[in-house]
């Protein structure tokens, strides 16, 4: 793997370097027919091929290109315009035809040393298409991806659309000698082309696909060319040798010469390109003017169409629009006589509703009328218990006076009744005292006696009594002195002392 990656370096050198000299030496745009064009493209497929996965498929087993190629629209959005012009190739139906039109175009946009350089620094990505030992993935890619560069000084014009690449005649590179050799493989009778690749040195064949039936005859063949192409590589491989030493030297010696030489030559035959492309670019634009001319042509005739069908289809609305407003005035129409039955129905219900409330109305008032009637009842009844009240008023009346005169008739009879007891007392020799061993409890409250409720003797009647009940002092006829009475004597010696007054 080492040795098929170091010659697959010197090859993708030589390609590229070739390219650059003759295409500024060449002093124009490349087209798809240039030769070391063909090569570069060639060497560039088999640099991506090289430990590639094999993937199952429906049909199969195969290698497919177009897998990481299309990982580069993840990782970079600037390449999704290439992938979707691929995609919408009408004439490429197989992945490897997408892959081979996707390096046109990167390469005509001059981008595709920054797309590869995108995707090889993602190795988690590429390790699901190569092997641990691609070049890829190995520092062989990094420096053709370095030497890709070189090639944005280039213009390419190429027609992707007009060409087969799903089954490209494909340019086959065979060292001879000091030079390489480009062979152009040819197809067989199915239109699929078989590619012979010797690992070790790397000699890229590719010949036509035969039948099962003749195998073992392209096998005997292939064996005969096989000798003699190893032959033919030693002796290129001793003179490759011997040259690239000479070229080291000489290229060590001129460096600095080759690089100011360069940058002159680059400087004016960049102003040469730039005629070349505006004149390439003139021609470009007179045929997109014929191409824009046929598509007016094909959009006049399409619109003529489409206008007839507006036509149509304007008469059709037209009808629809009267048929619509007639269905309209239909509905309004119904919308009125589903209003006025709507109306006509809550009427009645209100009328109903009215009724009901007038009924309600007519026994309120049928109650009322016959509460009006008690009530007239009772304030007759009222009337003539006032004036029975009136008359029992003034017969009340006039019994208080009666009995206000009775009681002081009555009250000048116990005083009286008073003054004879007391004369009668007099007469019979004075007051009688009780005795205190006699009485145990007061005469008037009927508590009895004790060390705290001492007994005491009334200076009126005699009775003894309590404090409470005998705690008043008045002066008797006796004693003019105020003395110790109890409750009854001092109220009946008032209301005796103001009768007298009166």
């Amino acid at each position: 793997m080492a040795m098929e990656r170091a010659n697959l370096l010197n090859m993708a050198k030589l390609s590229i370097k070739g390219l650059i000299e003759s295409a500024l030496s060449f002093g124009r745009t490349l087209d798809s027919d240039y030769p070391p064009l063909q090569q570069f493209f060639v060497v560039m497929e088999h640099c991506l091929k090289h430990g590639l996965k094999v993937k199952k498929t429906f049909l199969g087993y195969n290698k497919s290109l177009w897998g990481p190629l299309e990982m580069v629209e993840k990782l970079c959005p600037e390449a999704g315009e290439i992938a979707a012009s691929v995609r919408d190739l009408p004439g490429l139906k197989t992945p490897l035809g997408r892959a081979r039109a996707w390096l046109r175009l990167a390469l005509m946009q001059k981008r595709l040393a920054d797309y590869l350089r995108v995707l090889i620094t993602r190795k988690d990505i590429l390790s699901d298409f190569y092997e641990s030992s691609a070049v890829m993935l190995e520092e062989e890619g990094a420096v053709i991806v370095g030497l890709l560069v070189g090639l944005n000084v280039i213009d390419a014009n190429l027609c992707v659309k007009g060409e087969d690449l799903d089954t490209q005649n494909i340019i086959c590179v065979v060292p001879h000698k000091s030079n390489y050799i480009l062979l152009k493989c040819s197809l067989n009778r199915n239109g699929q082309i078989a590619a012979i690749l010797d690992q070790k040195n790397y000699i890229l064949l590719f010949c036509a696909q035969v039948t099962k039936g003749d195998v073992n005859c392209e096998l005997d063949t292939y064996k005969q060319s096989r000798q003699g192409l190893d032959e033919m590589y030693n002796e290129a491989r001793r003179q490759l040798r011997e040259e690239c030493q000479l070229r080291q030297d000489v290229e060590n010696e001129l460096v600095v010469q080759v690089s100011m030489k360069q940058e002159m030559e680059l400087a004016m035959k960049l102003l040469e390109k730039d005629i070349h492309e505006k004149q390439d670019t003139l021609i470009g634009l007179r045929q997109q003017l014929d191409e824009v001319k046929a598509i007016n042509v094909e959009m006049y005739q399409k619109m003529q169409s489409s206008d007839d069908g507006m036509k149509q289809k304007n008469d059709m609305i037209a009808r629809l629009e009267e048929k619509t407003n007639q269905i309209t005035a239909t509905m309004r129409q119904l919308e009125q006589r589903l209003q006025l039955e709507t109306d006509l129905k809550i009427e009645r219900e209100w009328r109903q509703t009215l009724q009901n409330d007038l009924e309600r109305e007519r026994d309120t008032v049928a109650q009322l009328n016959a509460e009006a009637q008690q009530i007239n009842a009772l304030k007759k009844e009222f009337h003539r218990l006032q004036d029975e009240n009136t008359q029992l008023k003034g017969i009340c009346e006039e019994q208080e006076q009666a009995l206000e005169e009775l009681g002081c008739k009555l009250s000048e009879s116990k005083l009286k009744i008073e003054d004879i007891k007391e004369a009668n007392k007099a007469l019979q020799g004075g007051q009688v005292w009780l005795k205190d061993k006699d009485a145990t409890h007061c005469k008037l409250c009927e508590k009895e006696f004790s060390i705290s409720r001492r007994k005491h003797h009334c200076r009126n009647c005699g009775e003894i009594f309590c404090n409470a009940c005998s705690d008043n002092e008045l002066p008797l006829p006796a004693s003019p002195k105020p003395v110790r009475v109890c409750d009854t004597c001092h109220a009946l010696l008032l209301q005796r002392c103001s009768s007298n007054t009166t």
